[in-house]
C-alpha cells in the first residue's frame, strides 16, 4: 500500500485505486478526506474529527463511508443513511478493499479531573496500526505504526516504550502538529536511539511505499 502523511494525525492509503483515509481533523489539510472511497475516525476531538470536512467529502463522492465509534457516528449518521458505520474493539470489517481491525476503547489520561472519551484505533491490512489517540497495543504483530509523538496527553519516555511493546518494523510520526521544528532533532534522536525499530517521520505531502 501507499501511505501519504497529511498534517498532524491524518494518513491516507491507497490501493488498488482506492483509498482510506484515517483522522482528517482540523489540523489537517482541508481537503484531506476528498476522493476518499472510505475514512477511519478514531474519537470525537477536533483534531481527529471535523465534521464539515468529512461531510464535504460524503457530498463529493457519494459512494464515500465512514467507519467510527458510537460518539462521531451520533454526529453525523442522520445526514448520511446507511453510509457512517459503528463500530468498537474486536470488530473487523472492510473498507475500500482495505481489511480493518479495531483495537481499542478509551483517549489516554490527559488529566485525572478531564474525562476519558472513547477512542479506537485501527489495524490495516494486518500490517499498519494508527492508535489514534492511546497507547494501545494490538494483539497482532504491526508491520507499520503511526506513533503520536507529541500530545498533552504523552511524554517521550511513555512513546519510547510504547514502540518498545508494539515492536513493529518501523515507526513513522504521527500527532505532530504541536512538535516544533527546534524539538524535533530531540525526539529523532531519542526514539530512534532508545526505541528499538526504525524509527522517521514524513513531511506533509510526502509518501512511502509500504
Amino acid at each position: 500500500m501507499k501511505l501519504t502523511k497529511k498534517s498532524h494525525a491524518c494518513i491516507r492509503l491507497e490501493k488498488g485505486g482506492r483509498t482510506l483515509v484515517v483522522d482528517p481533523g482540523g489540523f489537517t489539510e482541508p481537503d484531506a478526506a476528498l476522493g476518499a472511497d472510505a475514512v477511519l475516525v478514531t474519537h470525537e476531538h477536533p483534531d481527529h474529527f471535523d465534521e464539515g470536512r468529512l461531510r464535504a467529502a460524503l457530498e463529493a463522492s457519494p459512494g464515500a463511508e465512514i467507519w467510527t465509534l458510537r460518539s462521531v457516528a451520533e454526529k453525523i449518521s442522520a445526514a448520511f443513511p446507511g453510509r457512517v458505520h459503528t463500530v468498537g474493539h474486536g470488530d473487523t470489517f472492510t473498507a475500500a478493499g482495505f481489511d480493518v481491525q479495531v483495537h481499542g476503547e478509551l483517549h489516554a489520561v490527559i488529566h485525572p479531573d478531564i474525562p476519558r472519551v472513547t477512542n479506537i484505533g485501527f489495524l490495516v491490512d494486518g500490517s499498519l496500526f494508527h492508535p489514534g489517540d492511546a497507547l494501545t497495543v494490538p494483539d497482532h504483530p504491526v508491520e507499520t505504526l503511526m506513533l503520536p509523538v507529541m500530545a498533552p496527553w504523552n511524554k517521550i519516555s511513555e512513546v519510547i516504550d510504547y514502540v518498545r511493546e508494539v515492536k513493529p518494523r518501523r515507526a513513522i510520526d504521527i500527532h505532530d502538529a504541536l512538535l516544533t521544528d527546534l524539538a524535533r532533532p530531540i525526539y529523532d534522536r531519542q526514539i530512534g536511539g532508545l526505541g528499538g525499530t526504525d524509527h522517521g517521520r514524513l513531511t506533509p505531502g510526502d509518501s512511502a511505499e509500504l
